[in-house]
């Protein structure tokens, strides 16, 4: 990780990686956690493979959704990675400018007490990745993280 252009977090997660991993992988679980609550969210497409599609839509009222991301898989390694970028598509196309353009790598490890999970969001320049500090990326993706724990560990989630 370089401290000048990526952000991260790490997390032990009380769950098997199996259960972690399914949340991230199953589309009905990804849309339970993936975006901070109360906002809504709508998986459209998962591909979890290389090269497959990352598309999620959000809604503050649940009927109306909007763009949240449209990504792409650059690598999935069952039960450990996902890397994800929003600098390609979901139709493998250049991104449109991306609020924050990043790739995003998820780890899973095996610990004692469940799973080591851990985060690194890469960013092409200080700018972009201060630009994701300031937008929230802490309690952002902190609160995403512990609405994906609770799930795993089997706590009710919306």
């Amino acid at each position: 990780m370089n401290p000048d252009l990526d952000l991260g977090l790490e997390r032990l997660i009380r769950a098997p990686r199996a259960s972690v991993w399914s949340a991230w992988t199953d589309p009905a679980k990804l849309a339970q956690w993936w975006i901070p609550a109360p906002t809504h969210c709508r998986v459209e497409r998962l591909e979890p493979r290389p090269g497959g599609a990352f598309v999620t839509l959000m809604s503050d009222d649940g009927a109306a959704f909007v763009p949240h991301l449209d990504a792409c898989f650059l690598a999935v390694d069952e039960l450990e990675r996902l890397v994800f970028t929003n600098a390609v598509d979901s139709g493998w196309r250049p991104a449109a400018p991306a609020p924050v353009p990043m790739t995003a790598t998820i780890t899973l490890a095996e610990h004692p007490e469940g799973t080591d999970y851990r985060v690194v969001v890469r960013h092409g320049d200080p700018a972009a990745r201060k630009h994701h500090a300031d937008l929230g990326f802490a309690d952002g993706w902190g609160m995403v993280t512990a609405q994906l724990a609770a799930l795993a560990e089997g706590a009710t989630t919306r």
